[in-house]
């Protein structure tokens, strides 16, 4: 029932007016706000319907394309008892639609392991019973049953899992099985027809819906880990708990995604639904076929993204490429001399558009390969050769992502300290770390906007170092005009570029 009629009825309640008389106050208001475009609807355009009819024919040709290849993922586990003994909270912290592959809380105190169930999606990449699901579906199995479009229930195995993708291959033990074709997940483009097949709340098997490519290139705003990979496909096609591991399809059928995860306030679909291009997909599948697992490559440097904030500060002609926030000590990175500042805006001749382009390029290049890096460092163009090395998921990789000598608060709203021996002890800060340390940030300022927090150590300002509190008070203050600042920013390990948009008119102060 539209708004509108749900006012008139609300109003019709309110002056006691019988349901039946209501209801035909309702069609006689319908009929007269018609009246005069009778003759118009029932001439319709034929070649309107016509082009209707065959936009719902092609989908359903898809639809019908694609659905045997999808099948129901249920998978039995083993909960650890730290899962088991979460606080309810911890639970609910979890990125919405991965939930329902945790099972019903243990009381407080009870230690042992539980058994939980969840659903998930799949599809099919080999008639001989390979299958593409999501690393998050299948972890901790110990029971994994595949339901086929034909109804046919099967044991699966896992063949191979990337939690850095949050792929996963498993296998059925037939053949002669329906398949999907792959498309090319490079050529989507914002505003493209898109299916989502999967078995959404694990009770509607074989579900599809259609919707639009809402964005390319989305990072994963629920990853706390900054070597997690983005590149991720944004989608208006209902996605809900129990898709994880379902195709997305374009409008030849091609698969062009694995869907993975949602945002939503509710946990349930609430209009963008984020999908795993087929590009990662497919490199990632076979390698989990070949070898049970995927080996990444690594370069050893923190990266940010260029932007027309900052570019003008690495004197760069257009907002495209990947900065050098960092560089770790004893990685490829550093034996090839990259340095920090340095731009990166080619590898191997292809263009870098962006952090998350080189992460991707990096990542799927295999350890020890040779590739030869366009780097613009100190406005000059320079070529760098590294030879990739191995990821391990404990090190470093390319990654995204009131003191009398503070600046004055109305200018970006922070306060400053010289980093102490006491206070870097204090902040755990590593000895090769200099730089000054924030004490305080104000809310709704300039820092506060560009992400900075108590604790955070300023390492440079416009590119020159800050050793000290006054050195950086003279920093900031030596630009009256109000232009933007350039920081790089240690925290928590990790080095990035912060670019501050200062208040001139002191509203902060």
């Amino acid at each position: 029932m539209s708004q509108t009629t749900n006012q008139l009825v609300a109003t019709a309640k309110k002056l006691s007016v019988p349901a039946a008389v209501a209801g035909a106050f309702l069609l006689g208001a319908a009929f007269f706000a018609g009246h005069g475009r009778v003759h118009a609807a029932a001439a319709m355009d034929e070649n309107s319907i016509s082009a209707l009819t065959a936009l719902d024919q092609a989908m359903e040709a898809v639809a019908s394309k694609v659905t045997p290849a999808v099948v129901n993922v249920a998978v039995t586990s083993r909960g650890s008892s730290e899962d088991a003994s979460a606080p309810e909270g911890q639970m609910q912290q979890l990125p919405p639609g991965l939930r329902q592959f945790f099972g019903p809380m243990m009381p407080q105190g009870q230690q042992q392991p539980q058994i939980e169930h969840g659903v998930g999606s799949g599809i099919i990449i080999s008639s001989d019973g390979y299958i593409v699901t999501n690393n998050h579906v299948v972890d901790g199995a110990t029971q994994i049953k595949v339901t086929l479009n034909d109804r046919r229930v099967l044991t699966g195995k896992v063949v191979g899992t990337d939690k850095m993708t949050d792929l996963a291959v498993i296998k059925v033990n037939a053949t002669d099985l329906p398949t999907v074709v792959w498309g090319d997940s490079t050529k989507l483009k914002p505003g493209q027809t898109v299916l989502a097949f999967g078995n959404p709340f694990g009770y509607f098997e074989f579900s599809v819906t259609r919707g639009i490519v809402s964005a390319v290139n989305r990072p994963n705003p629920y990853s706390d880990n900054p070597r997690s990979r983005g590149s991720f496909i944004q989608t208006d096609a209902a996605i809900n708990p129990g898709n994880s591991g379902g195709p997305l399809v374009n409008a030849h059928g091609e698969l062009v995604g694995i869907n993975t995860f949602i945002i939503t306030n509710s946990g349930s679909f609430a209009g963008a639904g984020f999908a795993i291009p087929s590009q990662i997909v497919r490199a990632t599948a076979d390698e989990l076929i070949k070898h049970g697992k995927v080996e990444h490559g690594y370069l050893g440097i923190n990266i940010n993204d260029v932007t027309p904030d900052n570019a003008h500060f690495f004197n760069l002609k257009d907002a495209s490429g990947a900065i050098v926030a960092q560089v770790f000590p004893d990685t490829p990175a550093s034996k090839a001399g990259l340095h920090q500042g340095d731009v990166i805006t080619e590898v191997n001749g292809e263009k870098v558009t962006n952090g998350g382009g080189l992460q991707l390029t990096i990542s799927q290049l295999e350890p020890g390969a040779q590739v030869k890096l366009g780097v613009i460092r100190d406005s000059k163009p320079l070529s760098v050769n590294v030879t990739i090395d191995r990821y391990h998921s404990k090190s470093e990789e390319a990654s995204n992502d009131g003191d009398e000598n503070s600046p004055k608060p109305g200018k970006i709203g922070l306060s400053v300290a010289d980093l102490t021996p006491d206070a870097r002890q204090q902040l755990n800060v590593p000895e090769h770390v200099h730089g000054v340390v924030i004490q305080q940030v104000r809310a709704g300022s300039p820092a506060e906007d560009a992400g900075l927090q108590p604790g955070d150590v300023i390492l440079e300002v416009n590119r020159k170092p800050a050793q000290s509190a006054s050195e950086f008070a003279n920093q900031v203050h030596q630009d009256t005009a109000g232009n933007d600042l350039l920081l790089l920013v240690w925290s928590k390990g990790n080095s990035s570029y912060r670019t501050v948009h200062p208040d001139a008119s002191g509203q902060n102060g």
